[in-house]
């Protein structure tokens, strides 16, 4: 049962990234083809880099709350689904780059990994993204760990 909840969840994952998506069908298409697609930032979320190792300790220390998390294996470089309403809440944090609207994050499909891209944290198709407040919180200095009650 838990394998059959596992794929509902990844496939309503991709099925909500596919709404974001400028042309979702040339995105299932590349997909399809085993190629990476492209993806504006902007208009559903917005997207913070940072490495790798560090973002998978950052999950630990988080907890449940977060939205999804890409990584790349070869970069050693993980991204981050935040709000697209975003101000300057991870300016202060150094291993973290916010990049702005506009900006094209390539995706590999929800439900399998391409060219060493895959989901650290899958979309889980309910929309949910990372607070920053709390990523900020995992990423700052000592990288405090988070209260249950805070990831709520």
């Amino acid at each position: 049962m838990a394998t059959t909840f596992a794929r509902f969840t990844s496939q309503a994952g991709q099925d909500w990234l596919l709404t974001c998506a400028v042309h979702p069908a040339d995105v299932e298409r590349t997909w399809d083809a085993e190629e990476l697609a492209e993806f504006p930032t902007g208009p559903h979320w917005r997207i913070a880099e940072a490495p790798l190792m560090p973002s998978v300790e950052a999950i630990a220390r988080i907890g449940g709350a977060i939205g999804p998390v890409l990584a790349d294996i070869y970069r050693g470089v993980a991204w981050w689904f935040l709000p697209s309403d975003l101000a300057d809440d991870l300016d202060d944090i150094r291993r973290v780059t916010v990049r702005p609207a506009g900006w094209i994050l390539t995706c590999p499909p929800v439900l399998r990994s391409v060219n060493g891209r895959w989901w650290l944290e899958r979309p889980d198709g309910s929309g949910r993204l990372t607070d920053p407040t709390l990523l900020g919180a995992a990423f700052g200095p000592g990288g405090a760990r988070l209260s249950t009650e805070a990831s709520r």
